[in-house]
């Protein structure tokens, strides 16, 4: 396996893998990655592929905090080796911090990041990022106490998930000095070319998309007719395999095909290929899994006619 490419985030933030891991299943009842045992498993193999972005949030886990404590003692003694991202502020969870206060204000924030650096057993977070917009309190305010993070040293830089293409362009108008922008994007769902990845360019971040094998139909495991039973959407989201677009991820297959490479490597070839993109986050519950992620992440660079051409197929 070639050497995962490392690039920075945006204009002036961390150095990162282009392959993140998604730490959203560290915690989740039901996997390998439920224990310690198991998270620490696939951080274990992360760290020994060179995969530094790490990248969770306060929410993640079987109960809220999980994901973040069980890093804190997977890390413990080699901190210094990865770039630890989290989220505060999700809008739909409530983390028992001040009841009642805006997710983006000032006292909200600080409370939040105390017990993010408590959990996660570390002295400063690489990225903090602010999960979901609040519409409560004016950008203006959140910037400010995220500066304040950063003059103290508890965190290096921030960034914001689910915003705008209009709440990036008021983020940046308002002096904020966001290095990364974090949304859904994948070939099945691009509604971020819209207006989202045009600010993003616009205002120098670095886009880091979620869900961007869209439930495991972008890796090649789902057919029309074979659907492995041992899978998440298997067991608990059918519908997204009877309702997936088969005719085009048929004819996605074939260009694949016809090129010698898996389903896969082309899902990481393309997405790796759009401009801005720093990263392409993918959780995992198995190490073996990770391992796969980084290989085909470092498979195939693809010529401009053939990302043009996947675009198409998935137009």
């Amino acid at each position: 396996m070639a050497t995962i490419e490392l690039r920075t985030l945006g204009t002036d933030g961390p150095l990162v893998s282009t392959i993140g891991l998604g730490c959203n299943n560290f915690g989740r009842p039901g996997t390998l990655t439920e224990t310690q045992e198991g998270t620490t498993a696939v951080l274990d193999t992360a760290i020994e592929l060179g995969v530094t972005l790490l990248d969770t949030a306060d929410m993640y886990g079987g109960a809220p905090g999980q994901s973040e404590t069980f890093m804190g003692v997977a890390l413990k003694g080699r901190r210094d080796r990865v770039v630890l991202a989290t989220k505060f502020g999700h809008s739909d969870v409530d983390m028992g911090i001040m009841p009642g206060t805006p997710k983006g204000s000032r006292p909200y924030i600080r409370a939040a990041v105390e017990d993010s650096l408590r959990r996660l057993q570390t002295e400063h977070i690489d990225l903090y990022q602010l999960h979901t917009p609040d519409p409560a309190t004016p950008i203006a305010e959140t910037i400010a106490a995220l500066d304040e993070l950063v003059t103290e040293g508890k965190i290096l830089h921030y960034g914001h998930s689910n915003f705008s293409g209009a709440q990036i362009a008021e983020a940046a108008d308002a002096g904020g000095r966001f290095v990364s922008a974090q949304n859904q994007y994948s070939l099945l769902v691009r509604e971020a070319e819209r207006d989202v990845l045009p600010a993003v360019r616009e205002h120098g971040l670095g886009f880091l998309p979620f869900f961007p094998l869209q439930n495991g139909l972008l890796t090649g495991k789902f057919t029309r007719t074979e659907r492995p039973a041992d899978t998440r959407i298997m067991r608990q989201r059918p519908h997204i395999a009877e309702d997936a677009p088969w005719d085009v991820l048929e004819a996605y297959a074939a260009f694949c095909a016809a090129r010698g490479i898996t389903m896969l490597q082309a899902t990481f070839g393309w997405m790796l290929a759009q401009p801005s993109l720093t990263s392409v986050i993918a959780g995992t519950t198995k190490p073996e899994q990770l391992t796969q992620n980084a290989e085909a992440a470092t498979a195939w660079r693809p010529t401009q006619d053939e990302v043009d051409e996947v675009s198409r197929i998935f137009a």
